[in-house]
């Protein structure tokens, strides 16, 4: 049974790496304060060391480290993972959001940064982790009310939390479940991705348009023959995007 909202955050672990130890005390305190249980490295391939001892829900992931960064940390733990990781970054220009996204990560914050916002974004995607993905997968009930889109041959199971093509399963995260399972509920829709955002990710949309197309992108790559002319995620230009009603 999925625990209320209250209850869930005393079973969530949390691993912070960044080796720029005052900020990882730091970012403890304020996840300690507000019940999750925290866990530390200095690099990367610290990280991937206690991924394989412990039980991890959330990862914050700084960029720039010594021996193993965190682009590559990312990219090696999304080969078998789909935990939510938030990338922490001094850079922060476009390309920079985008490349890091691009690798992996689920959201992207530049130093400095609130810790405020921080513990608001990691409640977030926990959520979305919790409700959308893979936690549920690996062992809670299904949630009441719980359906299967399809279009085609894709299948989205919401009680099983799991996609399907052509009746193999396609491994995603939970926010591109998300976005699959709200465009395929209402597909031959069309949504901008002001929508898609605040409709997925469950907060207002701050100029949402790298973050939605990014991962957009990564979803035609699982799910497309040729992402490049694609049979259900369309872009209809200059408004947004509409999963195609097949």
């Amino acid at each position: 049974m999925i625990k209320p909202e209250g209850e869930r955050e005393s079973f969530m672990n949390i691993l912070i790496c960044d080796d720029d130890r005052e900020i990882v005390e730091a970012i403890e305190i304020y996840l300690k304060s507000e019940g999750y249980d925290t866990f530390k490295a200095y690099d990367g391939q610290e990280a991937l060391q206690i991924l394989e001892s412990q039980t991890i829900h959330l990862i914050i992931m700084d960029v720039m480290m010594p021996r193993m960064n965190g682009m590559v940390a990312t990219m090696k733990i999304r080969e078998n993972k789909n935990i939510p990781i938030i990338m922490l970054s001094a850079k922060s220009e476009d390309y920079d959001k985008i490349t890091g996204l691009n690798a992996g990560a689920d959201d992207y914050i530049c130093k400095p940064f609130n810790p405020l916002e921080l513990v608001a974004r990691v409640k977030s995607q926990l959520r979305r982790y919790v409700d959308l993905g893979s936690l549920n997968k690996e062992g809670g009930s299904a949630q009441a009310g719980a359906a299967v889109y399809k279009t085609g041959s894709l299948v989205i199971d919401d009680e099983q939390k799991a996609v399907t093509l052509d009746g193999e399963s396609v491994t995603v995260t939970p926010i591109e479940f998300g976005i699959l399972k709200f465009l395929t509920k209402n597909a031959g829709r069309v949504f901008s991705m002001d929508q898609i955002y605040e409709a997925v990710w469950q907060e207002p949309a701050y100029n949402p348009g790298n973050t939605v197309s990014v991962h957009i992108r990564r979803i035609r790559e699982k799910i497309e023959i040729n992402p490049k002319e694609p049979k259900y995620i369309k872009v209809v230009w200059g408004i947004g995007y509409k999963i195609e009603k097949l």
